[in-house]
């Protein structure tokens, strides 16, 4: 088959389209011909060998944690799902290579929202994951008020959805320029920045319970502050939390708390309650391309890939 990979660390450069030998459902596992797969930072974080210290890689690797597409292949013991199936899910990609190639194994899925395009679900079971964890951690529950640092990217907007539909109300930090796109969603919209404090006064008169920080943007000293407790703040983006107290969160391979969150979106997407906002799409070949747009850091939404 044909799949993005790289044989070294570094920039989108070392991003190639070549032929690998296919993937093949083990135990517990199904095998999708991808039609898209989402880009997310931690794509490009091991890409370039930032996550070295925590994530170790057999090279060459393929990148891409999540994918949709048709399932071809069904490994034992697996029960509820049969080939044809359309699915949407999350990759083994430290033990069995990401999801940005023709064909990619799954080790947690859900069946396709029929809301939902292929591409929309490529890029989502990630950031159900992330917002899933997250919110465990955090304990958010009906009635508390969620701060989200950075609300109009991927995590962020799937974040906010799900924590909505557990009853809590969500203000989001964004330029003013997504503050329509961050309402449309049903988040209350803040300029981030010096001062932030003083407008969340105005926002949330009785304060933030907890937050989350999808930015990484340097401001979680801030943040603790306008929580008054490093343990109410969590990072998905900010590789300097430990010295803020704060707890950065990230799926360890293998294990997830967040895929149980997979089947609850599914039913909230049909129900018209969960959306996934595509900010660009990107063919296979331009896969490194897709690494430059994420890094930017300004997307509304999500980046996918799409595979033919």
């Amino acid at each position: 088959m044909f799949a993005v990979q790289y044989h070294r660390y570094g920039g989108s450069e070392v991003l190639a389209v070549e032929e690998v030998e296919e993937p093949h459902a083990g135990p517990g596992r199904v095998r999708i011909a991808v039609r898209a797969t989402g880009v997310t930072p931690a794509d490009w974080y091991l890409r370039s060998g930032m996550l070295q210290d925590f994530v170790s890689l057999d090279l060459p690797h393929v990148p891409g944690m999540d994918a949709a597409g048709i399932v071809d292949e069904v490994g034992e013991g697996v029960t509820g799902t049969a080939v044809g199936d359309a699915v949407f899910g999350l990759v083994p990609f430290v033990d069995q290579g990401g999801a940005a190639a023709e064909y990619a194994v799954l080790e947690a899925w859900a069946p396709k929202p029929r809301s939902w395009s292929f591409g929309e679900a490529g890029g989502a079971a990630g950031n159900i994951d992330t917002a899933t964890r997250v919110l465990e951690a955090l304990d958010a529950v009906e009635g508390m008020t969620l701060l989200i640092e950075g609300a109009a990217g991927g995590v962020g907007t799937i974040t906010a959805q799900l924590a909505r539909a557990r009853g809590l109300t969500v203000i989001g930090t964004a330029s003013e320029s997504n503050h329509g796109f961050l309402k449309a969603l049903g988040v209350v919209p803040v300029t981030y920045g010096p001062g932030l404090a003083d407008r969340l006064a105005a926002l949330a008169p009785h304060g933030v319970d907890v937050v989350l920080d999808a930015a990484g943007k340097g401001s979680l000293a801030e943040l603790v502050a306008i929580v008054g407790d490093a343990h109410r703040v969590v990072t998905i983006a900010d590789f300097d939390a430990a010295r803020h107290g704060v707890r950065f969160s990230r799926s360890e391979a293998g294990e997830s708390p967040g895929w149980a969150g997979l089947p609850l979106a599914a039913d909230l997407a049909d129900q018209g309650r969960l959306t996934v906002p595509l900010h660009a799409a990107f063919p296979l070949k331009d896969t490194a391309a897709a690494h430059d747009a994420s890094a930017i850091g300004h997307a509304r939404g999500k980046i996918i890939i799409t595979v033919p």
